[in-house]
């Protein structure tokens, strides 16, 4: 029985509705599988070792409430199989300091998915841009004059910090937009924190598309995010709808030309944000749209998640038992 922990947020505040880690606590329940439950607070280090109190976890969607959890136990992090880190951005220092954990008990020899170091090293909006042919104009700076002369020069922009998520605190401002000033400095702290600037893309009331990659490799549906009337995010979390739609022609080069790289940097389940057939997002930390996709195109993508997870684990032990 494979023994499978997860990092993730405290389960009472999971939507039951649409929450992707539930989806993939019920594929690995279905296996017959242990999966323990871990709050990244509980992680620690004590005596060389990194340990964590940790519940065996059940979820049943149609009861109230829809989980179960055992007694807790505080136990060895490398007495698990493989652990999925799940927790939630923000990306603060908190979650770097749970990485440097989990990079311990991943060099122990406990699978960790994703890398640890991937995680701190792949920030979310800055990691598209190290595939600069896929991305829109854009620009990264803490300098409002630089942010000036982007918005005057692409005339309609959208402005977003680097460690949001969920389509917080994303502004659009179009030409001469009287707001720009209060706006860059909202976003920069007065000069003091990066932000990123993109040239608006009206194709965002077509949806904004995630597609969910398993070991560098795409499903063959993404979830259009459309706007609510009134708005210029198609994030779920800001009140957007989702429809499952097969990837296009331009989706499937994106996919083939980000996958490589995810897969050497050991992120197995990533979430690209393309809009209009440009990559706008990497999302590595916790992405979602797992139950949308699944409910609408009739897939089991916790399973396919959970059969990557027992084909890695199979590699690993045929490799210690034939290390030639």
């Amino acid at each position: 029985m494979i023994d499978i922990g997860i990092v993730m947020d405290p389960v009472t505040t999971l939507s039951v509705k649409k929450d992707s880690t539930l989806a993939m606590i019920i594929a690995a329940r279905r296996r017959g599988w242990r999966v323990r439950y871990i709050l990244q607070g509980d992680m620690h280090l004590a005596g060389g070792r990194i340990r964590a109190l940790m519940h065996d976890i059940d979820v049943d969607l149609d009861a109230t409430p829809f989980w179960t959890l055992g007694e807790g136990e505080t136990r060895d992090l490398t007495d698990l199989d493989v652990i999925l880190m799940r927790k939630d951005p923000p990306f603060d220092m908190e979650y770097v300091y749970s990485t440097y954990m989990l990079e311990r008990v991943e060099e122990a020899g406990t699978l960790v998915m994703k890398r640890p170091r991937s995680l701190r090293d792949c920030n979310e909006k800055f990691f598209a841009t190290y595939f600069p042919e896929l991305c829109p104009p854009l620009v990264v700076t803490r300098r409002a004059d630089i942010l000036r002369a982007f918005a005057a020069e692409q005339e309609d922009v959208v402005m977003k910090p680097l460690d949001g998520m969920g389509g917080a605190s994303i502004f659009r401002l179009q030409k001469n937009d009287s707001n720009l000033s209060v706006v860059i400095e909202t976003l920069t702290g007065h000069g003091r924190h990066q932000t990123m600037a993109q040239r608006y893309l009206p194709e965002i009331a077509e949806g904004d598309k995630r597609i969910l990659m398993i070991d560098g490799h795409p499903l063959p549906y993404a979830l259009a995010r459309i706007p609510a009337a009134g708005e210029s995010r198609g994030n779920l979390a800001a009140g957007g709808r989702g429809e499952a739609r097969p990837l296009t022609d331009r989706e499937q080069q994106i996919c083939a030309r980000v996958g490589p790289e995810l897969r050497a940097r050991g992120l197995d389940f990533v979430g690209l944000d393309v809009i209009g057939g440009w990559l706008t997002e990497v999302n590595v930390t916790c992405p979602t749209c797992i139950r949308e996709l699944d409910t609408q195109c009739d897939l089991d993508i916790g399973g396919q998640l959970m059969d990557h997870v027992e084909a890695r684990l199979r590699a690993r032990r045929d490799r210690r038992a034939d290390p030639a």
